[in-house]
């Protein structure tokens, strides 16, 4: 998985909330579609391109399929976020050491 591919699907506000959904745990698309403003379809688009992004894993059970956030996914997704907080931190840090010479 591409951290962009990723990136790209949370930038929906629908797929977000799935995704917080999913935090408490494996869930059919009938839950999940729950309050939510779309229809239950529109959900089950929703999860595929969450599941495309390899954000989610799908495992079928009988004649429904529960949904779970890809530990492996959000790993990655994780580690490019973490390099961006880094790479952040790095710069405040060289910023502050130049301010101090100047002082």
């Amino acid at each position: 998985m591409a951290y962009d591919t990723a990136i790209a699907a949370l930038a929906d506000p629908t797929r977000r909330a799935l995704v917080e959904r999913l935090r408490a745990g494996p869930q059919p698309v009938g839950v999940l579609a729950d309050d939510l403003p779309i229809s239950r379809p529109a959900v089950s688009q929703h999860l595929k391109v969450l599941s495309d992004a390899g954000l989610l894993e799908v495992e079928p059970q009988g004649a429904r399929r529960l949904y779970r956030l890809a530990p492996r996914g959000l790993d990655e997704l994780r580690a490019y976020l973490d390099g961006l907080w880094d790479d952040a931190l790095s710069s405040f840090a060289a910023r502050a050491r130049e301010v101090a010479k100047g002082s």
